[in-house]
């Protein structure tokens, strides 16, 4: 005779451990390491600085009022 079976339970298993594998290949899918985090940030950085430099006028800090 075979193994006495709760189906709900078995559902709830197999729930489980399909959204376990859909949330690991998302985090090969879309994770990053830190060293690749560090990167892009220093890459923002310098793009701002560079863009910053390029600026044909500079900001005023004054008012048109004054």
């Amino acid at each position: 005779m075979g193994e006495v079976v709760n189906l709900r339970q078995a559902r709830k298993r197999r729930d489980r451990s399909a959204r376990e594998d859909e949330a690991e290949a998302n985090r090969v899918k879309h994770g990053l390491s830190k060293a690749e985090k560090n990167l892009s940030a220093a890459r923002r950085d310098q793009d701002a600085r560079k863009l910053e430099g390029h600026r044909l006028k500079p900001e005023s800090r004054h008012s048109e009022d004054d």
